[in-house]
């Protein structure tokens, strides 16, 4: 075996492996490794015709659809001014 790793030693590694990450995990861990090895190779050969270079990427900004504007958040009770004036008003009573 290479690097001085006997079947012994392989065999141990597989069973620490499989306790710590479970049955379940192992085929997901499996995947995703072997899907970046293949990536790294890939991208050391050069080949995977994914590397779009000459396209500029487009980045979307964030979505706006949800923010509330100064016009309305002035024309709003902030907590902290409502909490004021009932406390105002609970002390003139």
């Amino acid at each position: 075996m290479p690097f001085g790793v006997g079947a012994t030693e392989l065999i141990i590694l597989l069973v620490i492996v499989l306790i710590i990450f479970g049955p379940k995990k192992l085929p997901q861990l499996g995947r995703s490794l072997g899907g970046g090895l293949r990536e790294f190779k890939n991208s050391v050969s050069g080949k995977g015709g994914d590397d779009d270079d000459d396209e500029p990427e487009v980045i979307e900004g964030p979505d706006r659809s949800n923010v509330t504007t100064a016009a309305a958040a002035s024309d709003e009770e902030t907590e902290t001014a409502r909490r004021q004036r009932e406390a105002k008003t609970a002390d003139a009573s």
